[in-house]
């Protein structure tokens, strides 16, 4: 039997579906099994076993009909559509595969939930129920982003040169997408600065582009500036060290998910219900009002949540 795997992008929901791969994975235990997605995102998946990995840029006609070449010539018995678009609808439609499982109630799926999405729910359990819908159940609730021994020895070597009297770390992701300015909480240096006070390191993370204002931020309240250290599968692995982590709504929030420590959410406009890492829905800092802008949260109601969680220390007045 040969399998399709199609999820494609952002980065936070290609990390929410590594659990859904690994169920696709043990359903299929003697398939062939190929997963279709993009450059940017393909190295995740460079410590997976038993998964064979194809990248295409996502966007241009050129690559849409390179991708349906690709997928024709592949003679796939099942395609699992994870990302769900009209793209991969048409993907699939032009495949040639007989079974076609994904989240829509139309053509051309063959499997799908009983009922229309709606965006009602996180996403993750919407992709729960369209595996389902096709007999595959989903164990695992965090995600999955495997390891090299390379990748294990550079997190080794950057937490010796950068770290080497080993205090308490803390990451931080003070960035979010191009274009979404209003998921960036402003008053991270505020939380910096409390957490310094203790002697509690922040680790300001982010891609290379991030670390002049990672830098500024540093030069206002301190810390180490990660910017661009990392690959993705790295910062998971590097987020083991830290005592927890404060993030935007933002990829690197469904990375460091993949931790196992608390990893604080912060969601302004966008809806934490169908969007907060997975594992982490008690660690979500939202705004009363769920419409109103993300500076409406303050470093005192985030400080108050890290001492409810015995995370920090009160403050001596």
């Amino acid at each position: 039997m040969k399998v399709l795997i199609i999820k494609l992008g952002a980065l936070g929901d290609v990390v929410m579906a590594t659990p859904l791969i690994e169920a696709i994975q043990i359903a299929h235990p003697a398939a062939q099994i190929q997963l279709l997605t993009t450059p940017a995102f393909a190295p995740i998946f460079n410590a997976w076993q038993n998964l064979h990995v194809h990248a295409f840029p996502r966007r241009g006609w050129r690559a849409m009909i390179d991708i349906v070449r690709f997928v024709r010539r592949g003679n796939f018995d099942r395609i699992y559509d994870l990302q769900g678009n009209d793209r991969t609808s048409i993907i699939c439609a032009l495949s040639g595969a007989a079974e076609r499982v994904g989240n829509h109630t139309r053509f051309p799926y063959t499997h799908h939930p009983s009922d229309k999405w709606r965006g009602n729910m996180h996403i993750f359990e919407r992709m729960k129920r369209v595996l389902q819908s096709a007999d595959v159940s989903v164990k695992r609730q965090t995600p999955i982003l495997p390891t090299t021994m390379e990748n294990r020895q550079h997190v080794e070597n950057w937490l010796v040169a950068n770290n080497p009297e080993q205090h308490p770390l803390v990451g931080f992701h003070a960035s979010a997408s191009a274009g979404r300015a209003e998921k960036c909480w402003p008053y991270f240096v505020s939380l910096a600065k409390r957490l310094v006070a203790q002697r509690i390191t922040p680790v300001w993370l982010g891609a290379a582009q991030d670390k002049n204002q990672n830098s500024d931020f540093i030069s206002r309240s301190g810390g180490i500036n990660a910017s661009g250290a990392f690959s993705i599968p790295e910062l998971a692995l590097c987020g083991e060290h830290f005592s927890f982590a404060v993030t935007n709504d933002s990829g690197p929030m469904h990375v460091l998910a993949a931790s196992g420590i608390p990893v604080f959410g912060l969601f302004g406009p966008s809806d934490w219900r169908r969007n907060h890492a997975l594992g982490q829905a008690r660690h979500v800092i939202n705004c009363p009002d769920d419409s109103a802008n993300v500076e409406h949260i303050s470093a005192e109601q985030v400080w108050q949540r890290l001492i409810a969680d015995q995370l920090v220390a009160s403050e001596r007045l």
